[in-house]
């Protein structure tokens, strides 16, 4: 986790810097605080990250001499075939299509979204398809 927190300061570091450097040279708002956004968007989990590898054991990729299969465990979230975060993907692009096309697709992607949460928490407490 130390080594994940670095990287991502050292991100946020770097667009911070570069975004002081833009302000300076173009004086443009609209690009700055995009860079702005991209510096916190490295340096908040960064941060987070530093904060909690001080509480924690050392994870795999922390250790200098760790092996690949240190880290080896189950990963699994969803069934391979599990239909709900294809829906959940369908809501996301609904809910965008709202902004773009009006109000009027606001209900499909309500209605998707709520039935992908609502299919995979049901699944994941069954363990099986639903």
């Amino acid at each position: 986790m130390r080594v994940s927190g670095l990287f991502l300061t050292v991100i946020g570091l770097f667009f911070g810097i570069i975004a002081l450097f833009y302000w300076f040279t173009s004086y443009e708002d609209a690009g700055f605080l995009m860079l702005i956004g991209s510096a916190l968007l490295g340096l908040l989990p960064g941060g987070y990250y530093l904060w909690w590898s001080s509480r924690m054991r050392p994870l795999e990729g922390d250790v200098p001499d760790a092996e690949v299969s240190d880290g080896a465990g189950v990963i699994d979230a969803f069934p391979g075939s599990s239909i709900w975060p294809f829906l959940l993907g369908m809501a996301a692009l609904f809910a965008t299509l709202t902004f773009i096309f009006g109000l009027w697709m606001a209900p499909i992607a309500i209605a998707l979204g709520l039935s992908a949460v609502i299919g995979g928490v049901t699944e994941s407490r069954r363990g099986g398809t639903v």
